[in-house]
């Protein structure tokens, strides 16, 4: 017999994550805890032994990030695609990728949307309310502190359903077309598209190493002092863009998959890394 989520389920799920999702935002796997908590009565339904219970919370409290209210259809997806992996109709590999690549668009939408277009107009409206009149100043905050949220749980409630279905039915199209294969390898690549982005945007390491040196301008006949002869990071950069913050990047990962470092260890080694290299740049006269 199929094993299928209840409503029960569902919206035990999504009370989790609608009232608890920032409670565990830290810098390690930023909404992961929270997306593995809320998703801890799906899996204790659908799942029978520990073991396979053990694995599915394992994949669902790695780094996970996005817009809270719009990104719970990530949330609804992930519980169609772990009903059809129940069912044997998917893979741990693929939940794992679609994950990672809704973070991207789940962000973007949901931040561009609610947090700067929606909300605004609804303050603006309820600002508008309460100058209208000095006898209305206390309807503004009302009609915000009710609307903000039911709004919210009722848009998101609606995505996190939309996601269930559309996780669930797409699956199952997939699979009678064959091209399960195909999306497992798209939403791979979007997610290493995804993390190649955020590393090049917000992973930031330089090498402070440069020669300088007072150089003689022989058509004005002046000392041209502390010039810049050679800039490491410059060269570096002119041959492969960004290529230490991928460097960095990748050694962190080895460190982290195949070393099986602590991340605590990891924050100490570059803590100790940036120190050092920054003692470097004064010392040289590249922070000067």
């Amino acid at each position: 017999m199929a094993k299928k989520i209840s409503e029960k389920t569902l919206k035990k799920s999504f009370r989790t994550w609608f009232l608890w999702n920032g409670c565990s935002q830290q810098a390690e796997s930023m909404l992961g805890m929270a997306f593995g908590q809320a998703m801890a009565p799906v899996i204790e339904e659908l799942y029978d032994t520990k073991e396979e219970r053990a694995a599915a919370l394992q994949r669902h409290i790695t780094l996970f990030n996005t817009e809270a209210q719009v990104g719970s259809i990530c949330n609804g997806i992930v519980c169609g695609l772990e009903e059809a992996n129940a069912n044997g109709q998917c893979t741990p590999e693929l939940i794992s990728s679609v994950k990672v690549a809704l973070i991207g668009p789940t962000s973007a939408i949901g931040d561009s949307l609610w947090v700067a277009t929606i909300i605004p107009i609804l303050l603006t409206i309820c600002l508008s309310i309460s100058q209208a009149s000095a006898n209305m100043l206390w309807l503004g905050p009302v009609i915000y502190m009710l609307v903000y949220p039911i709004g919210t749980c009722a848009l998101s409630w609606f995505l996190f359903k939309l996601g269930y279905k559309s996780g669930l039915e797409g699956m199952q199209t997939f699979m009678a077309t064959g091209r399960l294969n195909l999306l497992t390898d798209t939403m791979t690549v979007l997610g290493l598209i995804v993390v190649g982005a955020l590393t090049a945007s917000f992973v930031s390491c330089t090498l402070p190493i440069q020669i300088v040196k007072d150089v003689y301008d022989a058509t004005t006949n002046t000392i041209l002092e502390s010039q810049v002869l050679f800039n490491a990071d410059s060269v570096l950069n002119s041959i492969f863009p960004q290529i230490l913050p991928l460097g960095l990047t990748l050694g962190v990962y080895g460190l982290y998959a195949k070393k099986k470092w602590s991340p605590l260890k990891l924050m100490g080694l570059i803590l100790v890394l940036a120190c050092a290299l920054t003692f470097i740049g004064y010392a040289t006269g590249f922070y000067a």
